[in-house]
């Protein structure tokens, strides 16, 4: 059976069509569904669009691989959006499927499973960290999700929030990483078992393309992204080279897609005060993640 997975997240529109056990096609958009959301708590109608045009081409995609079920998951934006429905009405009549609103502890979950799957236990416990736009999502156990948090912290939130010059003044960069940390001294306050754990995996955008610039990736391969090892001095040394330049700079560093360059500091805010909080001297960098998951639960 062929399935698919959609993404509807707070930056990007993500999908994964999926066939016993392999990745068929996974194709990203960014569409910034939730620019302005976190000041306005509405979804932006040119946002809406530029996610319903993302989603047609991906329809044509799932029709030429002959897809029999799909699931569509909505995160943080629609959360926090009270107009989410015009967005799932929209959606339902171009995929034929009306996404699902996923708590933070449900997305948390799925990031878990996807990123986990090709995993040796052995590695764990693992703390799975999800930086997404809108928020982002913790998970800790070994073979299964244990203990799930959800944070409003994320690439576009902390940019919309803090990071108002370009570039950054220090005092914004100050801000939003201390802002993060506060948000992840409340988790482990409330699962302290997240201080124990024997591999750190990091997923999404953010991640990626810090690893992707790392690398000096000049195109994209998922293959060079997928289950590398970034170093916490290496993503310490990423944030200050993307943190300290102008974005008309910023967009020259190999590995770095331009339509993320406005939001990518923010989500290296977060990152390192990830890293930072929890002392690692790496993570693991997963291009499995809750699109997986997704895929999974319905195949």
């Amino acid at each position: 059976m062929t399935v698919a997975a959609i993404d509807c997240g707070t930056n990007s529109t993500r999908l994964l069509v999926w066939r016993d056990g392999e990745a068929l096609d996974r194709r990203i958009t960014i569409t910034r569904l939730g620019a302005g959301v976190d000041r306005t708590k509405q979804l932006d109608a040119g946002a809406i669009e530029r996610t319903v045009e993302a989603l047609r081409a991906y329809r044509a995609v799932m029709d030429e691989h002959g897809v029999s079920r799909v699931r569509i998951a909505a995160t943080s934006a629609a959360r926090d959006a009270g107009n989410r429905d015009e967005l799932f009405d929209a959606v339902e009549s171009v995929v034929g499927a009306r996404p699902e609103l996923l708590s933070g502890d449900e997305e948390g979950r799925l990031s878990f499973a996807g990123a986990t799957a090709e995993l040796d236990a052995s590695a764990g416990p693992f703390l799975i960290v999800d930086i997404g736009g809108g928020s982002t999502e913790l998970s800790w156990g070994t073979t299964s999700a244990e203990a799930v948090a959800s944070v409003d912290v994320g690439c576009v939130r902390l940019t919309e929030r803090w990071l108002h010059t370009d570039p950054p003044r220090p005092e914004e960069l100050h801000a939003a990483i201390s802002v993060t940390t506060q948000h992840l001294e409340d988790v482990v306050r409330e699962h302290p078992a997240m201080k124990e754990l024997g591999t750190m995996v990091g997923l999404a955008g953010t991640v990626a393309t810090v690893a992707a610039v790392e690398i000096g990736l000049v195109e994209y391969d998922r293959s060079q992204v997928h289950h590398f090892l970034l170093t916490r001095a290496a993503a310490e040394d990423v944030f200050r080279t993307l943190a300290t330049e102008p974005r008309a700079a910023r967009i020259h560093n190999p590995g770095l897609e331009e339509a993320r360059a406005d939001v990518i500091v923010g989500g290296c805010c977060a990152l390192v005060a990830v890293m930072r909080f929890f002392e690692v001297p790496s993570l693991l960098v997963s291009e499995a993640d809750i699109l997986d998951g997704l895929a999974m639960s319905i195949a």
